[in-house]
Order: C-alpha cells, then structure tokens, then sequence
C-alpha cells in the first residue's frame, strides 16, 4: 500500500482510493456543518479542507456534502457514508492505541524525579525507539513494580523491599540537606550529620532517604515522626514536628513558605537506583540503557 493511503478497493476493473485525510475531512464537515470550523479543527486552510473533500466525491462518483442550502450538511449518500467512515477512522484509532500501549515503558517514581537525568534520559529513550515513557507517581513503586502496575522504579536510597528476583542499577548519587521550620531552631548555617540523631527526625518510611535505618543500631534518633509520602513530609516539617534531611533536589525545586533548607556536612550521599524485573523485556533493556548512558555528570 503506497504511503499516504489509508485505504484501497477494488471495484470491477476500477480501483478506488480512498485516502485517511478524505475521511477526517469529510466527517470534520459533517459533523460541524461547516467547512471553516472543521478546517479550524483539522489545522489546515478552508480551500484545502473543500479540495479534499471534493476528492473524495469524485473517488466515490457520488456528492457527499450538500454546499446548495444555507446549512452545509451530508447529503442522503453522504449520511450513510458517515457511520461507515466513522466506523474506520475509530478502528484506527483504537489500533494505534493498543500498538503505542505495547510501546510505552511505564517509570513509578514517588516525587520529584532527579534532574536533569530523568529528562535526559526519556528524550534519548524516545527518540532511539519511538516509544514513550509514562510518568507513574505512586507513594510506592517498589510495590507497584512487584505488582505490575510499573515496569522501571525510581528508588532512593536502598531499594528496601524489592520485589523477589528483581535487579537494581544504581545510577549516581545524591547530596543532602537539612530541613526544618522556617522559624524553626535548626542554625541558619547548618547541621552535622552526626548532629542529626539529637533532634526529632520526621521520616518517609515508604520513599524516605533518611530515617532509623541510616544509622548504626542504637545510634539513630530517639524521636522519629512517621509519614507516608513526601507531602505528608513536608508539611510535617513545616508544622515544626521534627527535621527532615532529604536530598539537594528539594531544596532547589520545593518552594514552601514554611519551610527552609539548610546546608548538612558529613553526610553519606544518597544513592538512586532503577529497579527493574530480573528479566526486563526489550524496551525496558533500552530504556535502562539510555538512562544509564545519561547518569554521568
């Protein structure tokens, strides 16, 4: 089939082409009952949109749209023209669909995806394969990648939990801040890590960088102030409940009128990993490999 077609019968001796852009252009028309409106919705000028229609009636011999009464409409061959081009260009639809469902790598992250690597990576994904990656924001994508709603998580910090037979790739790593009230009593000039067990530690305990389990046993803080998610986090720092330490990445990109970050020495960095099944299918294996290819400086 030539390039452009969208569709070719045989009629007797005479072959008939009918073209995608002739059925956009002849439902558009007939469905808005005008031709600049359906122009206006097709982007293309209203002495193109009637050329093509009129293509189209000299393809099938007959008038498909009545252009004599002050309301442009379908003619009777035109009506019953419509269903049938409607009927196709909804075939296709759901057939582009469904392929571009098959092509898309789904990324679960909890907040705040790493920049600039994440962008970087999705373009040179996209552009190498002609998928596409679908942002998934769960409080969890470990869980959803071992249920299946996910195919590649973003994790910090130790991939705690991960489902049975799944692999991590650890990307690169992470700084981290303090985080406290804006009236708050943390020094304006910042915090040592070893400073940090002294003072209540609000935590994530599903997506969290920092809590009891970054310190050695014993060792940790003596007040821990749980959340789910980084919102509840952060609007638990905010309410002064407790610190929080997090990576750079918040500080640079949450803006939080009650909330303020300050600089944190001594820290361990704090890792990011993509967790994937153990056996990754082709578009995964291809996205990994341009998000590993982006992960340096």
């Amino acid at each position: 089939m030539p390039a452009g077609h969208g569709a070719r019968w045989e009629r007797g001796a005479v072959r008939v082409d009918v073209e995608l852009r002739h059925l956009r252009a002849f439902v558009a028309v007939a469905r808005r009952g005008s031709f600049s409106r359906a122009a206006d919705d097709l982007l293309i000028t209203q002495p193109a949109l009637s050329r093509t229609v009129a293509q189209l009636e000299k393809v099938l011999g007959v008038e498909l749209i009545d252009r004599s009464a002050g309301q442009i409409g379908p003619t009777a061959a035109g009506r019953e023209f419509l269903g049938h081009a409607e009927e196709v260009l909804a075939a296709l639809g759901r057939g582009v669909a469904a392929v571009r469902a098959g092509r898309t790598v789904r990324l679960g992250f909890s907040w705040l995806l790493p920049d600039p690597w994440a962008q970087r990576a999705m373009t040179r994904f996209e552009r190498s394969t002609g998928a596409s990656v679908r942002l998934v924001r769960c409080d969890d994508p470990l869980r959803e990648l071992g249920g299946g709603a996910v195919d590649v998580a973003v994790v910090r910090g130790e991939p705690r939990d991960a489902p049975p037979g799944s692999r991590a790739v650890h990307l690169f790593d992470e700084e981290r801040v303090a985080a406290c009230a804006e009236r708050g009593a943390l020094p304006s000039g910042g915090l040592d890590w070893s400073e940090v067990p002294s003072w209540p530690l609000v935590v994530n305990v599903r997506s969290g960088t920092t809590g009891p389990w970054s310190f050695p046993s014993g060792r940790g803080p003596e007040r821990v102030v749980e959340t789910e998610n980084f919102d509840e986090w952060l609007e638990s720092v905010a309410a002064d409940r407790g610190i929080g330490v997090v990576p750079d990445v918040a500080r640079r990109r949450t803006h939080h009128p009650a909330v303020r970050f300050v600089p944190l020495t001594g820290a361990p960095p704090s890792a990011v990993h993509l967790v994937h099944p153990g056996r990754p299918s082709e578009l995964v294996r291809r996205f990994l490999d341009a998000a590993t290819a982006v992960a340096g400086p």
